[in-house]
């Protein structure tokens, strides 16, 4: 089957080689919190999963998904689900400090200092959710197929290599995980989340399946083809972020940006032309930074957005509808 796995320290930009290498290959590439937006439609979860669940629940639902599609997982830990797949290329991306510091400066727009400590704080996050889910901090040589050093090389340079790699033991072109195999993987996986408490949804039917990408328009389609075309890698509505409450504690109004794009920690919203739709949004968009501080977001007004299209070429004159929600 077609299974690869990517993951790396942070500030090594692994979502963009991972991004590049899934175009490549013609893979689907799926994250973190792609998978974890099919949980509460999958598991019967009513309290925080326990982190040392995290994985088999990851694993649960990649192996449904591997009957469909060849894959990249792009995630830290990912290359422990490959462990049990048939045939899968596990990669590790690396780089020196310097460098990787020098990426957050760029992606991130931080001074030298500011940069460092940011790197700083996600190294210790990261090692912190590594001890949680996988009971250590490390990640030995031998969990990996390939080890990539950005450092000298560029994310194009580092997926020319997985695809080669790929490639020379038949995954760009091999079988798909059989129906069969799924269920044996997914029967054992489920023994394992049933010690957790954890089991399939009351509402259950038929095998998970990741959704297609359901833009509201043509415009947000057309902005992460843009995106594609630049190799920057992006999640459609990955997160709501409550911004009201009622006098009980209950969320009454949630705030779900378009984009986020994950190497630069940015959340992208496309507004509309409809002065009425542009103050609700501004009004989201005011709560949203008052009440996440640390949350980056950046809005592209009508003509912003019209702005791109016609710099990029994405249109030939103005009667093209434009309008964004």
């Amino acid at each position: 089957m077609g299974l690869i796995t990517i993951s790396g320290q942070p500030g090594c930009r692994t979502l963009e080689v991972a991004r590049i290498t899934a175009l490549r290959l013609g893979f689907e590439l799926v994250t973190e919190s792609r998978l974890s937006a099919l949980l509460p439609a999958e598991f019967a979860i009513t309290s925080p999963v326990p982190e040392r669940a995290w994985l088999d629940l990851m694993f649960a639902l990649v192996g449904p998904l591997a009957v469909a599609h060849r894959l990249i997982l792009g995630f830290d830990g990912a290359e422990r689900i490959a462990s049990e797949f048939p045939h899968s290329l596990r990669v590790r991306i690396q780089a020196p400090e310097a460098v990787r510091a020098g990426n957050l400066m760029v992606d991130r727009r931080l001074e030298r200092t500011a940069a460092r400590q940011c790197l700083a704080d996600l190294e210790k996050e990261h090692k912190a959710t590594s001890k949680k889910r996988f009971g250590r901090v490390s990640f030995p040589a031998e969990d990996f197929d390939l080890i990539v050093n950005t450092g000298v090389l560029s994310s194009e340079t580092a997926a020319e290599l997985i695809d080669s790699a790929a490639r020379s033991i038949g995954l760009a072109d091999g079988e798909l995980l059989s129906p069969a195999d799924a269920s044996h993987l997914e029967f054992r996986v489920r023994l394992r989340l049933a010690r957790h408490g954890i089991t399939p949804g009351i509402g259950r039917v038929g095998p998970v399946g990741l959704p297609p990408k359901p833009f509201v328009n043509s415009s947000e389609e057309i902005f992460a083809n843009l995106l594609d075309f630049y190799r920057i890698a992006w999640e459609y509505e990955p997160r709501s972020f409550p911004i009201q409450w009622d006098k009980d504690g209950h969320v009454s109004e949630a705030f779900t940006p378009d984009f986020y794009l994950p190497e630069f920690d940015l959340y992208v919203e496309l507004t509309t032309m409809k002065q009425a739709h542009v103050t609700r949004k501004n009004r989201k968009v005011r709560l949203l930074r008052e009440i996440y501080p640390h949350v980056n977001i950046q809005v592209f007004y009508q003509k912003d957005f019209e702005n791109l299209m016609f710099k990029y070429g994405l249109v030939r004159d103005t009667g093209v509808e434009t309008r964004v929600k």
